[in-house]
């Protein structure tokens, strides 16, 4: 569990204003003291993660953030970070101090929950710094709302099953290729090694598709490019070839019609993002002009290579492909623009450290302005000429694209 990659995890992001016991919260919750504890506002500046299990849901991010209410220049700031937490945020708590429930604020965060579509709990804090009436009060009043003392421990036991309960309902999980391929079904997977890949071990995207299989009892086997061919004769009935998107035009090549061929990325878009919005990207480039603005952005920052795909082979394939020079801004990790409008195509990694919220956040942010995008797998398939063929193997599964 604690080698499950964050992109793997519920993130659950703890809002509030400053000294609700955000910061506590989170220590009774895990258990232990990941965040720094004080009676000073503004003591957390900047958002905490901590990973753990969550029995039953499994490995989860809790985050915790700075105070909504933070002031001053650099009190700015911390709120704007804060608030960039809401793009990837799975599920949130938002925290009130019971002696400063302040609805008005409440109201506000409750606006931005629902902009981001980000199911969330209200949680009452301090309730052993009360009378007993004063509390009884309370929990009339909020009788939907978790009434708890972080620093005494009171009622963080049926805050976590509240909270567990909420996740499970709105709990939505999707294969990368468990629902295409059949049980006891075969796939092969294609990974060339070249200066960009990393020594030793397979990239995450990868490791990810395997254990997808092994959970849903699919065999995979595992090939170079360069030994694809005869691994392809030494197998009978293969379901399906996943490989890497670079490799596309060689693999195409090799591998028989009547077997289906996509990439790890396009799988990806189905599971991180939106399969329809992503091809609509496609059929923009067709009509992007001369010195069209066009931002690519990864989800991951690396060292760059005369092979990197993202700053080199993608403006060069498409520059070839269309005839045509373009504009190009290279974007990495959380750095996502605000300004979208002044771009005429947006093409997106596929997002393997990002979870699927983040994701989808940054598919939505597009479409507000009316931005087309599209990801790496399925644009260098496109600059192949085999999309239609990489995509055959979502039509033939029952719920479409």
């Amino acid at each position: 569990m604690n080698n499950t990659p964050s992109s793997n995890r519920i993130h659950i992001t703890i809002f509030g204003k400053r000294n609700v016991g955000k910061s506590s919260l989170l220590n009774a919750i895990v258990g232990q003291d990941v965040s720094l504890v004080s009676s000073i506002k503004g003591t957390t500046t900047d958002p905490v993660n901590k990973a753990m299990e969550l029995i039953p849901l499994g490995p989860v991010l809790f985050i915790d953030t700075a105070g909504l209410d933070d002031e001053g220049e650099l009190g700015s700031l911390r709120v704007q970070r804060t608030l960039k937490v809401l793009a990837k945020t799975d599920f949130a708590i938002y925290v009130m101090g019971i002696n400063d429930i302040d609805e008005s604020a409440y109201k506000e965060a409750e606006k931005n929950f629902k902009k981001f579509h980000i199911p969330f709990m209200t949680v009452i804090n301090k309730m052993d710094t009360v009378s007993k009436e004063n509390l009884k009060n309370i929990r009339e009043k909020y009788k939907d709302w978790q009434v708890i003392s972080s620093t005494r421990g009171d009622n963080i036991l049926q805050l976590k099953d509240e909270l567990i309960k909420k996740i499970q309902a709105d709990k939505k999980e999707i294969p990368i290729v468990g629902d295409l391929v059949p049980y006891n079904g075969k796939v092969v997977l294609v990974v060339p090694i070249d200066s960009e890949a990393p020594n030793g071990r397979l990239i995450l995207p990868q490791v990810q598709l395997i254990r997808d299989c092994l959970d849903h009892g699919i065999k995979s086997y595992v090939v170079r490019d360069t030994e694809l061919k005869s691994a392809l004769s030494d197998l009978k009935d293969i379901d399906l070839v996943i490989t890497d998107s670079q490799a596309f035009k060689k693999v195409n090549e090799i591998v028989p019609a009547n077997i289906k061929l996509t990439s790890f990325s396009i799988l990806l878009s189905r599971v991180k993002g939106d399969i329809d919005e992503f091809l609509k990207g496609i059929n923009a480039i067709e009509k992007l002009r001369d010195n069209a603005n066009i931002l690519i952005s990864e989800s991951c920052t690396h060292n760059q290579s005369h092979e990197d795909i993202g700053r080199v082979k993608i403006p060069r394939g498409l520059n070839k492909y269309t005839g045509k020079k373009f504009n190009y801004d290279f974007k990495t990790g959380q750095d996502f623009p605000t300004d979208l409008g002044r771009y005429d195509l947006v093409i997106h990694c596929a997002s393997c450290m990002f979870n699927r919220k983040a994701m989808s956040t940054r598919i939505e942010f597009c479409r507000e302005k009316n931005v087309p995008i599209t990801n790496y797998g399925m644009l260098l398939a496109y600059l192949s000429g085999i999309l239609p063929r990489t995509i055959e193997i979502f039509k033939t599964f029952k719920g479409g694209y």
